[in-house]
């Protein structure tokens, strides 16, 4: 069985439809990326799974549950981490997630998720004094205190340094080391081409493109070959790097002349997404 399974689903708010049609799958263990710009549908689409927005068409199943019929048992199977959240200012990290736990039939170790998340030496640090990242990692910790098998991630780095992005990636991997379930939502596509096992990305309430970011990017042969020539930069975009580098440097050594900066860079899942999505931000 699948952890999410969507099919035909549709929704409108009022006369302007956000979904039309949308379908994909999430296996279990799995994480996937659901990637899109503002507006594309991905809040609808996530609300609508989590069970706190209806539909208006189509089939959904989550955790082999409708989440619109879904009762106190579905809830405590899932975890949610927000965009952003308030939580209780005045308690400590500790006590916040005992408070939490108290919830859950069978919630985790709070020691235990506390480690997990990075908050170690902030347990007993009250919440109103926490940093951002801090703050995003204490949200996530809510999320896993119930020992949810399924976790919605959304935006789960936003504000984060490079160095607490990647700790949080590592965080993460762990979760799906341990089985769990994971539906990413990102605007950084390095995280979805580190983290997610497939993807798919909406443009205007549609999935234009499903699968592994390797399969996405599986056709992608062609290259670009930067550099710069008496400080004009060139760009060249080719499926033959190795006839046109070997052109430009025999060029080069003819001519007396260097080959400043010279890059060669692969595809990569931005252009990919970009290319994909570029229609819907000239129009919008």
């Amino acid at each position: 069985m699948s952890a999410i399974e969507v099919s035909g689903l549709k929704k409108s708010y009022g006369p302007r439809e956000v979904l039309h049609g949308v379908g994909f799958r999430v296996e279990p263990g799995e994480v996937f990326a659901l990637l899109g710009p503002n507006g594309a549908g991905k809040t609808t689409t996530v609300e609508i799974l989590e069970g706190y927005r209806d539909r208006d068409e189509g089939t959904v199943q989550v955790l082999g549950t409708d989440p619109a019929r879904g009762g106190s048992d579905f809830r405590a199977r899932i975890g949610i981490v927000l965009q952003s959240s308030a939580v209780y200012p005045l308690l400590s990290v500790r006590e916040i997630l005992e408070l939490f736990a108290g919830y859950y039939e069978r919630a985790r170790g709070v020691g235990e998720v506390i480690d997990l998340v990075g908050l170690g030496d902030k347990r007993e640090t009250r919440v109103r004094t926490l940093s951002g990242g801090q703050l995003r990692r204490l949200d996530l910790a809510l999320a896993l205190i119930g020992d949810p098998e399924l976790i919605f991630l959304d935006e789960p780095t936003t504000g984060f340094d490079p160095a607490a992005r990647r700790q949080a990636w590592e965080t993460i991997r762990d979760l799906r080391a341990l089985g769990k379930s994971i539906l990413l939502t990102t605007h950084y596509m390095e995280e979805a081409q580190t983290l997610a096992d497939r993807l798919a990305i909406l443009r205007d309430g549609r999935i234009v493109a499903t699968g592994s970011p390797r399969e996405l990017l599986s056709g992608a042969t062609g290259v670009e070959i930067r550099y710069r020539r008496d400080g004009e930069e060139f760009v060249i975009a080719t499926d033959e790097p190795t006839r046109v580098l070997n052109e430009l440097t025999g060029q080069a050594l003819a001519e007396g002349f260097e080959l400043e900066g010279i890059e060669v860079r692969r595809r990569s899942l931005e252009d990919l997404y970009l290319e994909l999505t570029r229609e819907e931000a000239e129009v919008g």
